[in-house]
């Protein structure tokens, strides 16, 4: 087959304006999905604009909630928006996801969550029985997590300009003496431990959402994680860092972790655990495991000395009980991770540019 090139009599030279590219570029005028995924255009959104806007340190921390001090007591402050559709699915809801997302921000810096507050912003037209059905759902996720709603509000937009419900929740809890979980404690030597299955939550809201079968219904990974971290924490408070890894998945988590910390990471790639479902799933639609959102998970960076101990503890509780070591903290190549394959291989875990599959949460 021969090919045209701009020396070939009477082949034009390719307009090189009209090319496209199917990823993000890196400079954008305006906003893209992948902005809202929680990997590399995140980042770049909130170092480019809002810190600088805000004129706040708080923001440049990788946390997934601040630490505030207040009349003498510490205590962990999130906020998170909901903008999943669909809007009920195997396992969940927005409203269970509403509560448990920002629980389990507040968990991560070792907090109790005590309060939230919620706010609903509604599409005119959504019919009351579906809020009637979120906002039960979001009550008793409240109660299950053992949180109060004591604050919120309440908007309604025009039709066409919402999606039927989108939630904000925000919340406080308060900080036990002597933790202090953050990136920049991990360590060469600490061991890094995934609570469960990876890439369940993400699944499941792709298979409503695109209508897709794969044998067996895959549910959401959708729960509180602050029961968990407490137990974690009663055998040692010295824990290092946890991150729940929602949107981005593992990778994304485990990449914050690296930078923040100036340390490498090393996964040995069998170890991660993936239910065949998911597994099944992301080889049908070409998509990696690590990079797909969980919502019942979380990741800890322990001492080598407290790690057995740990993990112990983790699977003594119902959403621990397939806890698995998957790598450690290394001080070689620092900033990035690296996973060690079964063929015994190594590959780059590169933080993702946007989201492998948007709106997860």
């Amino acid at each position: 087959m021969s090919e045209l090139t701009r020396d070939t009599p009477g082949a034009e030279a390719p307009d090189m304006l009209a090319w496209t590219c199917p990823a993000p570029l890196r400079d954008r005028p305006r906003v893209v999905m992948g902005h809202g995924g929680g990997g590399t255009l995140s980042a770049e959104l909130v170092e480019q604009i809002f810190a600088p806007a805000f004129g706040s340190t708080a923001l440049s921390v990788t946390t997934d909630s601040a630490t505030v001090e207040l009349g003498g007591a510490r205590l962990a402050f999130s906020t998170d928006s909901f903008v999943v559709r669909p809007l009920f699915f195997p396992g969940g809801s927005i409203g269970d996801l509403a509560v448990n997302g920002t629980v389990n921000d507040l968990a991560m810096s070792g907090a109790r969550a005590a309060y939230l507050s919620c706010g609903f912003i509604l599409e005119e037209g959504v019919e009351t029985d579906v809020v009637t059905r979120v906002a039960n759902a979001l009550g008793a996720a409240a109660r299950a997590a053992g949180v109060r709603v004591v604050t919120g509000d309440t908007k309604v937009v025009e039709a066409g300009h919402g999606d039927g419900v989108y939630i904000n929740t925000s919340g406080i809890g308060l900080i036990p003496p002597g933790v202090d979980l953050r990136p920049q404690r991990v360590v060469p030597g600490d061991v890094v431990i995934v609570s469960g299955p990876v890439g369940v939550h993400g699944v499941a809201i792709m298979s409503v959402r695109e209508g897709l079968e794969f044998g067996v219904e895959i549910e959401s990974d959708c729960a509180p994680l602050g029961g968990l971290v407490e137990a974690m924490l009663a055998v040692t408070p010295d824990l290092h860092a946890l991150r729940d890894p929602t949107r981005g998945g593992l990778a994304a988590s485990l990449n914050e972790i690296a930078a923040a910390s100036g340390t490498g990471i090393v996964v040995q790639e069998r170890a991660v655990p993936v239910p065949a479902p998911v597994a099944n799933a992301c080889a049908v639609l070409g998509l990696d495991p690590m990079y797909v959102a969980n919502e019942g998970k979380l990741v800890a960076f322990v001492p080598r000395a407290q790690a057995d101990g740990v993990l112990a503890a983790m699977r003594a509780h119902p959403l621990g009980a397939e806890a698995a070591v998957i790598g450690e903290v290394v001080g070689e190549h620092p900033g990035m991770v690296v996973a060690r394959t079964g063929l015994g291989g190594t590959r780059v875990v590169d933080m993702p540019l946007g989201e492998q599959l948007p709106r997860i949460c």
